[in-house]
């Protein structure tokens, strides 16, 4: 498979955009287990979410 005379481009093109979107994956994954560590926390210390109010009609 020829890709031509940008051959180097499309290949630096793709391998940034798979850096990139792996970089963002991590970041995603991180703050999410930032995320629940801190919803643990404040539910320990008995703060709790308004969707599970008791008191809703």
């Amino acid at each position: 498979m020829s890709l031509g005379p940008h051959a180097s481009f499309i290949v630096v093109a793709y391998i940034a955009t798979a850096l990139v979107v792996a970089g963002l994956l991590i970041w995603i994954v991180r703050d999410y287990a930032v995320q629940r560590r801190i919803l643990s926390d404040l539910e320990s210390r008995g703060i709790k979410r308004r969707s599970q109010r008791e008191d809703r009609v």
